[in-house]
């Protein structure tokens, strides 16, 4: 009835794999986040560089005002995809993380089904609806915890799905913004 030292030391193998799981997908992250500030930083150090020569080259107002909203969309369009790449990564460690503690709790959940039915077997007469009860509270925290995970992946779709509309609305929305300078102008 009680853990044998073969069961402690499987179940302190199976935590530790679990953690050693956890930490190279946290590291594995973290490099794919450094490559990421890495290449966002050249490039924004390399577009800097061509902003300026092409700024240095104005000879009128009417230039520099054009010359500025035509450079500002393609910054905003790199911003807008290293803030995906960013939300990307961070998803999918938080899914990594969450499979692997959905499997923590299937594989806690069968141990404790064994251990009560185990246990079931040398308890005395009259005891079995105790162990009913037992099994009962085992379904409903199960059931909890699936309705719980289902509602909380339902939120991270529509909070993906909301931050992705108004990425695009900010994104038109400035493209329209920049557009209209130079309408103004032909318009004139």
């Amino acid at each position: 009835m009680f853990a044998t030292p073969e069961q402690i030391a499987a179940a302190n193998k199976a935590n530790l794999e679990a953690l050693v799981r956890i930490a190279n997908t946290a590291f594995a992250n973290a490099e794919k986040l450094t490559a990421l500030n890495i290449e966002a930083a050249r490039g924004f150090v390399e577009d800097s560089i061509a902003s300026t020569r092409s700024l240095m080259g104005v000879k009128d107002p009417q230039e520099f005002v054009k010359l500025q909203s035509e450079l500002a969309k393609p910054s905003l369009d790199k911003v807008v995809s290293y803030n995906r790449s960013v939300y990307e990564l961070a998803t999918g460690q938080q899914e990594e993380i969450a499979k692997l503690f959905e499997a923590r709790v299937a594989e806690a959940n069968k141990s404790f089904t064994a251990f009560i039915d185990k246990a079931a077997e040398t308890a005395p007469a009259g005891s079995d609806v105790a162990f009913a009860a037992m099994k009962s509270a085992l379904a409903a925290s199960n059931s909890a915890y699936d309705n719980v995970n289902k509602a909380v992946r339902q939120v991270a779709e529509m909070t993906e799905a909301n931050v992705s509309a108004a990425t695009d609305a900010t994104v038109k929305a400035v493209g329209t913004a920049s557009k209209a300078p130079a309408a103004k102008k032909a318009a004139a």
